[in-house]
């Protein structure tokens, strides 16, 4: 065992000691050790209930002869850190986390670990370091929101909130009105319950084969979370038995199936950005050019909220991530030999796994569209790649030509939108956003919701060198690369230029001669904040979403 590194032999008596100072008993220490990371804390919603995700967790270690020790990882909520300078330090968390977990694991030699992540930037950030270390490790999230209380007809989601802000601020809701989607939109524990990013990174956990069967759908409140939890405790003592590693898992076929299934479930733009991170860690190339190929040939099956009105509970209940794979694989287009936390192949996991409820779950013969939910655009504005959510944009704005309206934050476009200043037709462009130029790469979706909510959502596009929260809807277009702090083209976009934007050709124009993008470039001076301390340090650590490759500090 890799844990007799520190607990067998005369020389690690004293290792032994410290055992003894935890209360462990020799019995325990005959046992492999089973690192259980739990991302507990009482200030994010997907989160509060993990403490009793662990507690299953641990139980099912024991079941199975193993001895759990549980050791913290940080996460951060997006919605509370959103629009102010907290949504700065989120993605970089990724990172933190990632490094973090490797230390843990690597300082006590844990034989195995089961993580219990949730919310954005945690899924991602453990399966970076599930792969990084590449010891049998599985996955067990704590599991979706239900969706909220009945409104005007409806169910209502954290998005939905958003978007009422908007409304509020246009005068088209009262603030009784606001007062009372405030109270009915979460109504309790989980990761919020739309098809956004936590939701979506947990469901890929599942086609990654890192996650059990209702890894990404199980409400987080059901108990059947908590029997999926110690199913989870149980398995990693088969996966540590076997030997059967992440890299094992997670190879490039394995990838080629996220990419597939984020298409068919129609996920976060941040899918983009979060997996080249996962597969770099597991060195496995993964560029982002095969994503529109991948489009091409797979089936958007699926319309969960903001792209439609079902939720995370929905497809549960419609059969999960796993109906949705067997329905695709009729298609012939996953790669079902592939190996899985469950020590059986794709094809025996998803073997019975039918549809349930083809409202929910669209069958190939009658998709959404033919092609899948996001697409990668390329052009003059954006050289190496930019994503949007096509999923979530209304038919009117597949394509569109517009005037630029040119912001250098996010804050000056929303009080631009709350002023009437951007009408019918506008390309809002907010750029500075990036990962060094934020720093930090924040979600836009505070600008987008209030472009929703004075219901320009299908007459206004816009677009960014930030990220877009999966709960955004609309031509929102985002993760421009090369962003504007580096001399990316969008630094040289001006007030009133038209920007043509064809989604279904995945092309993104700036209407302006090379000849004149030369003299802008020439005559460019960068608008780098002071950033101090941490942002400083760690702005530069966020992973490129359209290449995977690390960017590394130089001090």
């Amino acid at each position: 065992m890799k844990s007799d590194n520190v607990k067998t032999g005369v020389e690690r008596a004293p290792h032994r000691s410290l055992f003894n100072a935890l209360g462990m008993t020799e019995e325990e220490l005959a046992r492999p050790l089973i690192g259980v990371v739990n991302s507990y804390n009482e200030i994010v919603p997907g989160h509060m209930n993990l403490d009793k995700i662990a507690e299953a967790v641990k139980k099912g270690i024991y079941l199975a002869g193993g001895t759990p020790i549980e050791v913290p990882a940080i996460a951060v909520c997006d919605g509370i850190a959103m629009n102010h300078t907290g949504m700065k330090y989120s993605l970089v968390t990724r990172e933190l986390i990632c490094d973090s977990t490797e230390c843990l694991a690597n300082a006590h030699q844990f034989d195995g670990l089961v993580m219990i992540p949730n919310c954005d930037k945690n899924v991602p950030g453990l399966l970076m370091a599930a792969a990084r270390l590449n010891i049998p490790t599985i996955f067990v999230s704590g599991g979706p929101m239900l969706a909220g209380r009945r409104l005007d007809g409806k169910q209502t989601c954290l998005s939905t909130l958003f978007e009422a802000v908007g409304e509020f601020n246009s005068g088209k809701i009262t603030e009784a009105k606001l007062k009372e989607f405030e109270e009915k939109a979460c109504p309790t524990c989980g990761s919020c319950s739309g098809m956004y990013t936590a939701n979506s990174m947990n469901c890929l956990t599942e086609v990654l084969g890192m996650g059990l069967k209702g890894n990404g759908t199980i409400p987080a409140v059901y108990s059947e979370r908590i029997r999926l939890a110690k199913h989870a405790g149980m398995q990693i003592m088969e996966l540590v038995e076997k030997d059967i590693k992440p890299r094992d898992i997670m190879t490039p076929n394995a990838f080629l199936n996220a990419l597939t299934v984020d298409m068919a479930l129609g996920c976060s733009t941040n899918s983009m950005l979060h997996l080249p991170a996962i597969a770099y860690e597991a060195g496995v190339d993964l560029n982002l050019e095969i994503a529109n190929e991948i489009s091409k040939k797979t089936p958007n099956l699926c319309h969960l909220a903001p792209a439609g009105d079902t939720f995370m509970e929905d497809l549960n209940e419609a059969g999960g991530v796993y109906a949705v794979m067997n329905e695709l694989d009729t298609l012939g287009i996953l790669h079902t030999d592939v190996m899985t936390c469950t020590t059986k192949t794709l094809k025996e996991n998803i073997e019975g796994c039918v549809n349930l409820d083809p409202n929910i779950i669209r069958p190939i013969t009658n998709p959404y569209s033919k092609t899948g939910g996001i697409a990668v655009l390329k052009g003059n504005l954006a050289p190496d790649s930019c994503v949007v959510k096509k999923s979530a944009v209304a038919p009117e704005m597949m394509q569109h030509k517009g005037p630029a309206r040119v912001f250098d934050c996010e804050e000056d476009a929303i009080a631009a939108i709350r002023a009437g200043k951007i009408v019918a037709g506008d390309v809002v462009v907010i750029r500075y956003e990036g990962p060094r130029g934020g720093p930090g790469m924040r979600e836009m979706l505070s600008p987008t919701s209030e472009i929703a909510g004075m219901g320009l959502d299908k007459d206004v596009a816009l677009i960014t060198d930030g990220r877009f929260s999966g709960a955004t809807r609309g031509a929102s277009i985002g993760h421009v690369s090369p962003e504007a702090a580096v001399g990316g083209p969008i630094a040289f976009v001006q007030e009133g230029d038209m920007i043509e934007i064809d989604i279904e050709n995945n092309s993104i124009q700036l209407l302006v001669s090379d000849e004149e993008m030369a003299e802008r470039k020439k005559n460019w001076e960068p608008k780098m904040p002071e950033v101090k301390g941490y942002l400083k340090k760690y702005a530069a650590m966020v992973t490129s979403a359209n290449t995977g490759a690390v960017l590394k500090v130089k001090d």
